[in-house]
């Protein structure tokens, strides 16, 4: 076979391999807030990308990679340690459509991580060998699950999440989706990062890649009341009080679900 048509088909296998992320439901997209494919080296400005818990990211070898944070760093504190490579991106509008590729390599899983969340303790995602959890103010509340969906060393994942007012929306390609309407994701986060946030697991790694963040018009999408009716039930499941007594007990979500599995539309 000649070299160069060995080589173009070879390049037509990868893209088909690698999947693409699904298409918005919840918001329609405004402005392109933030873009990055990762293919040349990049400054890192930390009012866009904040790595957290002394944690080490780079751009290497055409993705944003994370690590943990370094022995001397993790011997000079007392908690905090940086053991999973974390990183927010601030400029991630409050509402937003926001997809991405993800990996997490190596280390162990937590009671924690790995998680992707927006906004620090308001609304996360949660895998683990269990399945994959959405949850919502500090954590306090399940509000969706895919039992089902357990996540895999160093398999990547297309992701489009969704947030308009107080609806969340996460699909992940080949995997479920997750949905919840709770008030606590109408909010901003109390401490840590703001805007989406990764956390992997713990003594391993995280590549990202084809990152886009929109902001979004209002109102939502049009076929969103239609897609939303589809959604499941799910019970919301209190998992631990909250914090700070103080304040009035979180309100459990209106509703709540999970999507059937996609279909691959890779390339």
């Amino acid at each position: 076979m000649n070299r160069l048509l060995l080589i173009a088909l070879l390049i037509c296998v990868a893209c088909k391999a690698r999947a693409q992320t699904p298409p918005p439901v919840l918001a329609i997209p405004n402005q392109v807030v933030l873009e990055a494919d990762f293919d040349q080296a990049m400054v890192l400005p930390k009012s866009t990308w904040l790595p957290r818990q002394g944690t080490r990211w780079a751009v290497k070898n055409g993705v944003l990679h994370g690590e943990q944070s370094s022995a001397d760093y993790q011997a000079a504190r007392q908690h905090h340690f940086g053991y999973e490579p974390r990183l927010s991106i601030p400029a991630t509008p409050q509402n937003f459509i926001a997809s991405f590729r993800i990996r997490f390599i190596g280390g162990n899983e937590t009671a924690i991580t790995p998680f992707i969340e927006f906004d620090h303790h308001v609304c996360r995602v949660r895998f683990s060998k269990e399945g994959t959890s959405l949850l919502a103010d500090h954590e306090v509340w399940k509000v969706a699950e895919a039992k089902d969906f357990i996540w895999k060393q160093n398999q990547w994942y297309a992701i489009t999440a969704e947030r308009h007012g107080s609806e969340f929306v996460m699909q992940i390609e080949n995997g479920p989706t997750l949905y919840a309407d709770h008030p606590s994701f109408g909010l901003s986060a109390s401490s840590g990062g703001n805007g989406l946030g990764v956390a992997g697991p713990k003594k391993g790694e995280i590549e990202i890649d084809d990152l886009t963040i929109w902001s979004t018009k209002v109102p939502a999408h049009p076929d969103w009341p239609t897609v939303r009716t589809k959604l499941p039930k799910f019970q919301p499941v209190q998992l631990k009080q909250p914090k700070d007594k103080t304040q009035p007990k979180a309100n459990p979500p209106k509703n709540t679900g999970v999507l059937p599995q996609h279909r691959n539309r890779g390339k």
